[in-house]
């Protein structure tokens, strides 16, 4: 095994907008398990509130937003979490405002439980959304030595305000679990990107 903080370069056309989401040079294991990962999880999800569909009560949009919100949160906990996606997200040359733009965009996903499956509910959207980005901002500008530690008790507080404060969403007690853990825990630590020696 080897340390390589040097992505190679995203292939040309519609191949290399895929490296540049998961990170150019992925192994096969790597991309295996992001596909794999991903699939299985959504499944197992999907299984899990089928069983109770009648409790939920959810229209084919509910049905829709939720696969599509299981499917992106399940693969980019993997996938952030690859040594091809460190090396490329914590590239020379990223800034602050790269990866607070990253984790901020997903304002989208707390906005669509709030709005889908919460019936509007802003207050749930502007205490996690709020959250996020105090974290986000705080790991960033945190030592190297100290981030990891910071993270995992920044999360661990987040597990504290959905399970003891604010009422987790039917159907979607995994949302701010796994939300948290793709973005405090997975994209934002730069954790050494070891690569095989042969591939």
């Amino acid at each position: 095994m080897k340390i390589d903080w040097t992505p190679p370069e995203p292939r040309p056309g519609l191949i290399g907008a895929w490296d540049k989401f998961i990170g150019p040079g992925a192994t096969n294991a790597e991309q295996w398990l992001q596909w794999s990962g991903t699939l299985g999880l959504t499944a197992v999800l999907a299984l899990i509130n089928l069983n109770q569909r009648s409790d939920l009560n959810w229209s084919t949009l509910q049905w829709i937003v939720f696969l599509l919100l299981a499917f992106d949160i399940s693969g980019g906990i993997v996938t952030n979490a690859t040594s091809a996606a460190k090396r490329w997200y914590h590239r020379a040359g990223q800034r602050f405002s790269d990866h607070f733009g990253f984790v901020a965009i997903h304002a989208v996903h707390l906005a669509a439980v709030a709005w889908f499956f919460r019936d509007g509910d802003w207050l749930y959207f502007a205490v996690f959304y709020g959250w996020l980005l105090l974290g986000t901002a705080v790991i960033l500008r945190t030592p190297l030595y100290l981030k990891r530690p910071l993270a995992l008790l920044l999360y661990s507080v987040t597990l504290l305000l959905t399970s003891s404060f604010i009422l987790p969403t039917a159907g979607l007690g995994w949302f701010i679990p796994f939300f948290f853990l793709k973005l405090l825990v997975a994209h934002l630590l730069p954790e050494a990107p070891f690569q095989p020696n042969q591939r």
